[in-house]
Order: C-alpha cells, then structure tokens, then sequence
C-alpha cells in the first residue's frame, strides 16, 4: 500500500478514497516493486520513516531508525517529563536521522536538545530533519569518544539517550536490507565483542549527567550482562536495569547517575 500510494503521489490514507489513476501509473508501481523486491529498504524508496510521532527524513548512507528504538526513545522522553526542572535537558549521542532527538522535541515541548554524530552526512540530515524545533535542538558535529564532547554542559544534563553502534564484527546481518544499505559505521561497535562506542557512551554520559540524571541505551539483545556490567563498572551509576524490546529480547540498559 505505501508504494502505490507513492506510486500516486498521494499520502497513504487517502487510499481510502481511490484517487485518480494516472497513465504512468502501472509502469511506475512495477519499478517501485521492483525496487523492494531487490530487498531496497522500504525507507529509501519512498524517502521517510514514522518514528513515534514524527516523520523523519531517510537518505542513503544514514541508518534507518528501527521500530524497537522508538521504546528507547519512549524512556527518555518518560524521564524528561519528570525531571521537575522546567526545562530538561537531553542529549542524543549517535543521533543518525535524529529520530530521538525529534521524538523527544515533538513529546517534551519543554525539553533542549543536543543531538550529536561523528558523520558527517548523518548530522546534515539530522539538521534538515530537526529544523522545524528551531533553537530548541542543537545538532553537533562531534566524536562520543573525545573527553571533551559538549564539557561545557558536564554534570548538567537530564537526560543522556544513544542507540550507538553496537554489533560485533562477526555477527554480520542476515537481511539485505542491513548489511547492504545501512552504512557500517553505524552497525558495527568495534572490538571484538562490537561494545567499543557504547563504552565511549557510558563515560560520556558520566561526565555529562547531573546527579540522579539518567542513561538511556540500547544494545544488541545478547549484550544486556555485558553492558551493565561495564556501567556498573563505572562506580559512577545506581539503579542499574535492563529493558526489553516488544520481543521480549534486551534491548536496552537504564541506569542513575550516583
């Protein structure tokens, strides 16, 4: 349905109604088909995502944001509602498209945002797709892994949410429309067990949390023992939890900053 409606050049509602079918219209559907038929990612074909409650801009090259992020998102955006400090604070680390830092936007009309990625081409779509917040998001051109990252901001923030690159080296995706359309530097963590950068995210969240601010991140859903351990690790959290996806299946850690 969403590719004849594309197809058509109408929103997919409107399908309800049938509008008008233009001469084109069978030659232009049999190419989307064939377009995702070649496992193209649904996403780059029609060029968006629903994420949550936001439509999102998705190009090549950038990671296409997955349904089970949108529940990582959802206990950020819980966590700014009662923070209790007016204005919370919230930084996106890996952001991608933006997807959180928009969800959280759309959701916490109160909340600033930081959404920070080390690509290049990810932070120019996160910017075109965040634009309509105005100076309520900042996008950073920025590494997770430097000490420096947004030390301005250290031990203020409310809120530190990620879905960083986690997979490890050897557990290569079986679906196409991963491992040939979803760039590697945003699949694998590096390291051999792929939790290289969500180390680098735990210290930055570290540093930037205020006391009793909150970590949100996610992880493949056999890393759940692994990542609290190395947040534990840390001395520097409490409250230390792991949360499923809607499989069932780990898919992120929680945890308090002491």
């Amino acid at each position: 349905m969403a590719l004849a409606a594309d197809a058509l050049g109408v929103d997919r509602l409107t399908l309800a109604v049938p509008p008008p079918v233009p001469d084109d219209f069978p030659t232009r559907y049999r190419w989307l088909i064939g377009r995702r038929a070649a496992r193209e990612p649904l996403q780059h074909i029609l060029g968006f995502a629903w994420f949550r409650r936001v439509r999102v801009k998705v190009r090549p090259g950038v990671f296409v944001p997955r349904p089970e992020t949108e529940l990582v998102a959802g206990a950020a955006i819980d966590e700014a509602c009662t923070t209790g400090t007016g204005a919370p604070l919230v930084v996106d680390l890996c952001t991608g498209t933006g997807a959180i830092a928009a969800a959280v936007a759309d959701e916490v009309p109160s909340a600033r945002v930081i959404a920070v990625d080390v690509d290049p081409a990810a932070v120019k779509l996160a910017r075109a797709n965040l634009a309509e917040f105005g100076d309520r998001i900042r996008v950073e051109l920025a590494d997770v892994t430097s000490p420096d990252l947004l030390a301005e901001f250290a031990g203020t923030v409310d809120v530190v949410v990620s879905n960083p690159p986690y997979i490890p080296p050897d557990a290569v995706p079986a679906d196409p429309e991963v491992h040939d359309h979803d760039p590697a530097r945003a699949l694998y963590g590096g390291g051999v067990d792929g939790l290289d950068v969500p180390r680098e995210v735990i210290a930055a969240a570290q540093r930037l949390l205020r006391p009793g601010g909150l970590l949100v991140m996610e992880h493949g859903d056999e890393q759940g023992p692994a990542v609290r351990a190395m947040v534990e690790g840390t001395g520097g959290f409490a409250d230390i939890r792991t949360r499923p996806d809607l499989t069932g299946r780990d898919r992120y850690v929680l945890a308090r900053r002491r």
